[in-house]
This record gives C-alpha cells, structure tokens and sequence, in this order.
C-alpha cells in the first residue's frame, strides 16, 4: 500500500530542494543570502526606491519590515545663520592670523553659531504580519542585487511558504507578495506601528458580492519637534491587502484568514514640497499611487520594477573568480572568513553592493542619500542622519559617474541648487559676502550656517565642495547644457571665496576655518587660517569657475582675471619635515597620529591636484602621510584609503584597506569582541555606528583600481551647435593588486564620456574596449604595451606607458596587449 502522507512528504522535499537550488544559483556575488531570520536591525535587509526605505528581517512568527519616507524629517522651514558674527568677523581673524586660535575658538562658539544643529531623519515605524510560524525547517532568506527584490522561503507544518517583497522603481509602492504551497494554508494579521503618535484606520473594500475584495490599513504619524523648531511635517501611510482568502478587521490591523496568497501595497508621503513649502497633500499622494499600483497584478508589478532597475544596475559587471568554498557560505558566514582568504568574490560583491545601495537611495526626482542612505529605524539616528559635507555626503555620490550611475546624482546636484539659495543669505548675514556658502552640515531644511561648534562646524568649503560634483559630472559627460544651466552655482561659490579671503603676506588665506575635526600638535584649538584642504577645494572652486567662464564666454567685468589673479595668491602645498603633506600652512603633523580625517590628501582623491606624472613631490609626500596614517581606521575612512592608495597606483594596499573593511562586527555592542570590526552582517559599513558612506566609498575605490581618468578641455567658447573640445586620458588598471590575477569589469565610464570594458589574464592588461561618446584623439595609460595606437610617452618610474588613438563616436575600439 502506497503511503500517501510520505509521498506528499517526499513530494514538498523535492519541491523545497528545487527552490534552494534555483535561489542559489544566483551569483553569489550578486546576492546576499541567510539560513535565519534577522535578529536585530544591522542583520535585516534593505529595500528601497529612492522616496520609500524598507528593512526586512525574513520573521517566521511575526515578519517586520521597518519603514521609511525621504522627506519625514523633524521640523519645518527656517535658518540657523548667526545675527552676530558679521560683527565679530575681524576680531576672529586678526586672533587667529596672530596665533590666538584659542581665543578666536570662543567668540566663534558664542557668536557664529546660535543653532539650531540641523533636524533629524525619522522613521516610519514598521509594518508587522504576525502568522505564528514558530517551527521551520528549510529556511532562506535572499537579497537579489540583479533585480532587487528580496525572497523569504520555509517550511512550516508541511507547507512551503514564499514571501516576495520589492520597492519599485517603477509604480513607487514597496509590495509584498505572500504565497502558501497548499490551498487555504495562509492566515496572518498585519499592524503598523509607530514610535511616535499617529492617527490609525481601518478599511474593507466590498465588491459585487459584498465580501471584502481588498482592506486597507491607514496611517498618519505626526512628526517631531526638534532644537526649538516645531514639526510642521505629517506622514501619510496607505498598506492595501488584496487576498483570496477573508478579510477582516480587527484591533488596529487587518486580518487575513483561509488565503493560498496575498499581497500587500505600501506608500507613504509627506507634506513637504521643497524646503520652504510645506503644503502638499500627502493624503491624495498616497491614494493616488496605491490606486495606481493596485491596479496591477503582483506579478506585473514586479516585472516592471525589475525592468527599471536593470536599465541602471545591468550597464556595469565586474568578475573577480574566487577560490575556496567561502562563495557558497550565508553572507555573514562568508564575510567573517573572507580575511585572508581568497575569495575576492566578496569584493565584486561589496562592489556591487554598492550600486544596489545607490540605486535604491538615489533616483531622480527624490532627495539625496544621507547619512544613512534613505534607512533608519530611529527617532534619533546617529547624527541625526543629515547630510554631513566634509566628507560623507560628498562620498555618497563618488561612484555615481564611473559606475556609469550620473542620473543617480541628481538629487545631489538639486540640494546643491538649493544650498546656493540658502547659503546666499548665510554669506551676506554671517560675512558679508557675495555669492553663497555652506558648512559642514545640512539636512531637508536646507540649512548653511555652521553646527555643533568650531571644531566641526567653522568649515566654509562644504558648498564648494559639493559644486566640484556638478563638474565632475560635466568632465564625465560633457553636457554642454548641463554646464549652462549649473554653472551660476559654480560662479556663486567662487565669489564667495574672493569675498572671504584675506590678504596675508602675499598670499590668500580662508580664515577662520578649519582642517576638519582635526587640530595639530601642540594645539588645543582646530580653528586655521589657510590650511592645505582650504587651499585645495578653493583652487578647484575657482578653477572649475575659471574654465566654465571660459566656455560659456562669461568675461565681463574683469571676472576672469579676478579668478586668475586668486588662483595665483592660493598658497601652495608645502612638504613637511618628516617628508609628508602639510595639513596644514605651519609644520604641526604629528608621525604618530592616525586620526581618521585626512582632508589634506583631498588634492590626492576626490581631487587630482596631486599626481605620480604631474606633481610626483607631493606625490611621494603623499603617501608619506598615507603611511603615517595607518591602515585602520573608521568604516568610512577606510573607504576614503582605498581611493588614496588606489590614486597611489598600489593595488596591494588598496586590497590590504579592503580587507580590513571587510572585517565582521555582528552589532555595535560586539566592538569590544571585534575590534577591527568594520562591516555588520548585512553588509553595511560600520562607522561604528553605521554609516552608509563606506559603502560607497568603497564602490568608488575598487572602480578607481581598475580604471582612472582625466580630461583636457579646449578653452574655444561654445555656442548652441559647438561640441565641447576634450582629449581624455585612460587609465587602465592602474591600481590591480597581484592577487587578483584573473577579472574583467565593463560598462565603467572614464571623464570625457568614454564607456569601458577591461580584462585581464596572469595580473596583466589582456583586452580592452572604448565606446566614446564623442569622435577624436584620446590618450591611453597602460602598466603593459598594447598593440594599438602611437607611443607618445613612458614613465619608467612608474613603469607607465602613454598611447596616442583616434576615436570614432559610437564605434567600439578594441584593445589587445602587445605579444
């Protein structure tokens, strides 16, 4: 007699079997994967769509996905620029220009910054399905990077049960989709819950036959207070369930019993319109796109979602083989044995990673990735989750244009916009001065006056730091409307600099700021005049001014010998006596100090005012401080290492960096358990805390060992038809450590709007291709001769050869390396 309970057994194992195979055959290094449920935040997975986060934990008893809005932020419109400072402005400096830095410390606490500190980033609580599924067996959990979408399967009582969860690109809404293997198995509740007060309701939808086709589950959380700014946000929140099972209500959650699948919608908006408008209707925002959305299948839904992310995270693929059976662990598993193995898959997939977090923060139309990208289950997140400028923001968006990934930097490019609006008031107000000026910090509000204290917040540069961006993106992609339409941003920056400069012994000083966070030894004050960062990012503030001028044929007035005649006063970098960069104008690097700050290698990267061909003094005292610094640090500055030494054409530090990035730290009360922690089991960086910026800072690093550019631009004005005049210089693998003997990466794109693909065999250049944008001469860098092109130059030092090739727009140029 056949046993008909075995058989049906027997029949689910080969199904289960089935579908962990197909799961695992991803590409491991385009996918994260647990065998358990998260237990805590740092564990669970993100999703999102630039406008909506989600963290899913892959619960069996009660799944949580926590939940948040870009623009659900504490307070409302205002300023926090000093109504003193102007008066004091003078007094400051003569203080600090006479070595009084100590004194001038604390007029500038007292007088130039009266707060408020910036708000806070909030969160919307969680969704929670509660369906009692306490024992499982065949349990995974999975974040797919090639189509962003996350599955959760098990087993429980007999029944295979998968959840499908995505935020799409594509209709806005986050959507869960439910299935059970055996008709009728799927019961389950689901609630929204809220850290701060909010207004619940419930909903069914009747059809024709008055049984509840659909039940919704509204929300709407008031928002936060903050430094004496009163919230004048409110979120909206709108979770539709359509089921085959029965609907009901119960206590503040909807009810689904007796179903074989479900699916829930998710939106959420807010008020907010731009940073002084608060008058939108979130209500009518929410239910339009639900009703919208609902108005598909799952199914179609999901294909559309995956269709518009894979037109961005589809144009770059990077292989790096692996060796050992690490590949094939859980991710936490494989990334706690990847120090000193050989699984350099892990890299591809930090990598890639990276891309995902980017895409899934930033999309056109939306707010920038902030300190946490769009992720954060807080009512006080660390630092509040702002944007903080010295640094963090800015390398949020570092792999946005070699990733082939510019449209993504929009956001950034709009809060620019904004900042120079603000900041215009903030450079009248606080200095009298023209043109406009952001600290270290912002947030939604779009404040510019300096936070915190001196220390931190006496930092004039974050704005024109930030407009180096816009022109990254027009040495990228060489859109000449692009440079028009931004190039007043750029200008006002620059203006400010000429206004806020005094005239020092012949030289041009930013006084007061400071090398941020940072003092020198045998000082007890941060605050400067003139240190190497200031001297850097205004020389890139106004060569950048200089050169738009010159395209744009902005002339008058005198406007570019002003530039020039600035340009010439900047004071220069200086080595120091234990042969390494100044940070700053006197010689006070301490050799022992590792602090994790190293501003004054900004020259080096995200700059190239130091280089091995150009400038190799600076270059050699470069890695000097490099050296003196360490090779530990915080999670973001390890991110910020990779791209030094990468620019130091040293892809074995670089990779010793990655290594020690890619360091297991379970949660944050395990440090002292796991000191050279710097990566949680989710694979976001660690600060620690966490702190989304290593993440892509480290995406933009291992991008910049394989490929380097820049671009000359002719100074010839355009007009309306003129194409831009650039010769771009290729660097192709300038920076491949020797363990990585086998790879290829393509769809990265090079300064002057040239996409390429690269291979390499035995640690060396094999094959190349160039597709350039634009027709004309470029100039090729290799570590190995190549078959192609015209010898034009050879750096023995650095063992580099330079090749001379003509390109044609739109048609591929192949690559071989000399036999």
């Amino acid at each position: 007699m056949i046993n008909m309970k075995r058989l049906i057994g027997l029949a689910l194992s080969l199904v289960t079997v089935t579908q962990v195979m197909a799961a695992r055959s991803v590409d491991p290094d385009q996918r994260l994967w647990y065998d358990a449920p998260a237990h805590h935040w740092l564990e669970a997975l993100p999703l999102g769509n630039s406008r909506l986060g989600a963290m899913v934990y892959g619960g069996t008893d009660v799944e949580e996905i926590q939940l948040n809005e870009e623009t659900f932020w504490s307070g409302g419109p205002h300023d926090n620029d000093s109504r003193t400072s102007i008066y004091y402005l003078n007094e400051v400096r003569d203080l600090i220009l006479n070595g009084k830095e100590d004194e001038a410390e604390k007029i500038i606490n007292r007088e130039f910054i009266p707060g408020p500190h910036g708000q806070k980033y909030l969160t919307l609580g969680s969704i929670k399905m509660d369906f009692g599924h306490k024992e499982v067996t065949d349990y995974c959990r999975e974040l797919d990077l090639t189509r962003a979408v996350h599955t959760t399967t098990y087993t429980c009582q007999g029944v295979r049960y998968e959840r499908t969860a995505f935020a799409s690109l594509a209709d806005s809404v986050i959507v869960v989709h439910i299935r059970a293997s055996r008709k009728g198995a799927l019961s389950f509740s689901v609630r929204h819950e809220s850290l701060l007060p909010a207004a619940f309701a419930t909903a069914l939808n009747y059809g024709a036959k008055q049984t509840p086709q659909s039940a919704s589950l509204l929300l709407s959380i008031e928002g936060a207070d903050h430094e004496g700014i009163q919230s004048q946000l409110k979120a909206s929140c709108f979770t539709r369930i359509l089921s085959d099972g029965q609907l009901s209500e119960g206590d503040h959650c909807i009810q689904v019993q007796g179903a074989t699948q479900a699916t829930l919608y998710f939106y959420a908006a807010t008020n907010y319109v731009n940073y002084h408008n608060v008058r939108g209707n979130s209500d009518m925002q929410t239910g339009r796109v639900i009703a919208n959305a609902t108005a598909r299948t799952a199914a179609e839904l999901e294909r559309r979602h995956v269709a518009a992310y894979q037109a961005q995270y589809g144009r770059v693929q990077l292989s790096l083989p692996s060796s050992g059976a690490n590949r094939t662990l859980p991710t936490a598993q494989r990334l706690d044995r990847f120090y000193g193995s050989q699984d350099y898959g892990m890299v591809a997939l930090l990598f890639n990673y990276g891309r995902y977090l980017l895409i899934s923060s930033s999309q056109p139309g939306g707010q920038p990735a902030n300190l946490q990208g769009v992720w954060n289950q807080s009512l006080n997140a660390p630092w509040d989750a702002k944007y903080t400028i010295n640094i963090n923001a800015q390398m949020n968006y570092w792999p946005a244009e070699v990733c082939n990934l510019s449209a993504n930097a929009q956001p950034l490019f709009a809060m620019v916009r904004d900042l120079s609006q603000t900041g215009a008031k903030t450079a009248r107000q606080m200095y009298g001065c023209r043109g406009w000026v952001a600290h270290h910090n912002t947030d939604l509000w779009r404040i510019a006056g300096p936070i915190d204290g001196a220390t931190w917040g006496m930092f004039p540069n974050g704005g024109a730091w930030l407009t180096t961006h816009l022109w990254q993106h027009f040495l990228y992609t060489l859109d000449r409307d692009f440079l028009r339409a931004y190039y007043p941003v750029m200008k006002g920056a620059a203006q400010f600099y000429l206004d806020y400069m005094v005239e020092r012994d012949g030289e041009l000083l930013i006084v007061p700021s400071t090398s941020p966070e940072h003092g020198g030894r045998g000082r007890r004050s941060t605050v400067t005049a003139g240190c190497t960062m200031d001297n850097q990012i205004a020389r890139d503030a106004l060569t950048q001014a200089l050169t738009a001028a010159c395209l744009l044929g902005d002339t008058a007035d005198g406007w570019c010998a002003q530039l020039e005649r600035a340009l010439r006063m900047l004071p220069p970098m200086r080595v120091g006596q234990y042969g390494q960069l100044q940070e700053w104008r006197e010689d006070l690097d301490d050799p022992h100090d590792q602090h994790r700050h190293i501003s004054h290698l900004y020259g080096l990267y995200p700059s190239a005012q130091i280089d091995a061909v150009r400038t190799p003094e600076l270059w050699q005292a470069a890695r000097v401080t490099l050296q003196q610094r360490g090779d530990e640090a915080t999670g973001w500055s390890l991110g910020w290492k990779v791209n030094f030494w990468a620019r130091m054409l040293d892809g074995d530090h670089a990779y010793t960096i990655l290594s020690n990035m890619l360091r297991l730290l379970p949660d944050d009360r395990q440090m002292r358990n796991y000191p050279h922690g710097r990566t949680y089991p989710n694979l976001f960086d660690a600060h620690p805390p966490f702190q989304i910026d290593g993440n892509f800072g480290a995406t933009a690093g291992i991008a910049e060992m394989l490929l380097q550019s820049e671009v000359s631009l002719g100074a010839t004005a355009l007009d309306s038809t003129r194409q831009v005049e650039a010769l771009p210089t290729i660097f192709l693998l300038p920076a491949l450590p020797s363990a990585w003997q086998e790879g290829s990466v393509s769809g990265l794109k090079a300064r002057g709007n040239v996409e390429v693909a690269v291979q390499w065999h035995q640690g060396a250049l094999a094959s190349a291709t160039l597709i350039p944008a634009h027709s004309g001469t470029l100039r090729l860098r290799t570590k190995a001769p190549i078959a192609q092109g015209r010898l034009v130059q050879q750096y023995d030092a650095l063992g580099i050869y330079e090749y001379e090739l003509t390109a044609t727009a739109g048609k591929p140029l192949k690559i071989q390396a000399a036999r």
